[in-house]
């Protein structure tokens, strides 16, 4: 049983959508980011740095934060969606996730959606680079199903900051490889259930 603390964002779906993919068994706990949840000191005993999503492994006693790092640890354990003959080109798009396309997407999302007219200066950086990451990704599926010839880990960290979009003032349909891509993976049961986590708060953007 994993214990999955995490929040409607796209790194805490990354996790509920890679459990639901493995289908395992695992109880979401909800930490309610918006007010003040993370900073509680039982969270901060698993996650350090207060954000989510965390896990706790009851099998293993492992407790982990960073949604990468889960990423990997779950995919190891079960064998799946971590082939060795690919591990790693999925790891070099999955740090490309974590380095860029998640933090500049969250600050595209910072300006362009919750603080649009603070700066103009920010929503011209942040659009610009949230337009040219989708550029990378979007040549990188040409010509592929997913980012590293079979799905993986790699896809289920970048799907769900693309699922936002609309946040960041992008039309799917400049980006064709990203759209169908994203809609395909969208199809999924596994991602339909694990999107909804740990409560449902929207439908999955059409693209």
């Amino acid at each position: 049983m994993i214990d999955l603390y995490t929040w409607n964002t796209p790194n805490g779906r990354k996790v509920s959508i890679l459990l639901e993919e493995l289908n395992v068994p695992y109880t979401a706990h909800a930490i309610d980011i918006a007010t003040g949840a993370q900073m509680a000191p039982a969270f901060l005993a698993i996650s350090p740095n207060n954000k989510i999503p965390a896990i706790r492994d009851q099998e293993t006693g492992v407790t982990l934060m960073e949604s990468g790092a889960i990423l990997i640890y779950l995919a190891e354990k079960h064998g799946q969606f971590l082939p060795p003959e690919q591990r790693i080109e999925i790891y070099e798009w999955l740090m490309w996730q974590m380095a860029g396309f998640g933090p500049m997407l969250g600050q595209a999302h910072h300006f362009l959606k919750y603080n649009r007219g603070a700066s103009d200066y920010a929503e011209e950086r942040y659009g610009a680079e949230a337009r040219r990451l989708y550029g990378v990704l979007d040549r990188r599926l040409e010509g592929r199903d997913y980012i590293v010839n079979d799905y993986s880990i790699a896809d289920m960290a970048c799907w769900p900051w693309v699922s936002r979009y609309e946040w960041q003032d992008i039309d799917l349909r400049d980006f064709p490889n990203v759209r169908r891509w994203y809609q395909a993976i969208a199809a999924r049961p596994a991602v339909q259930r694990g999107y909804h986590v740990p409560d449902h708060v929207n439908e999955i953007p059409e693209g």
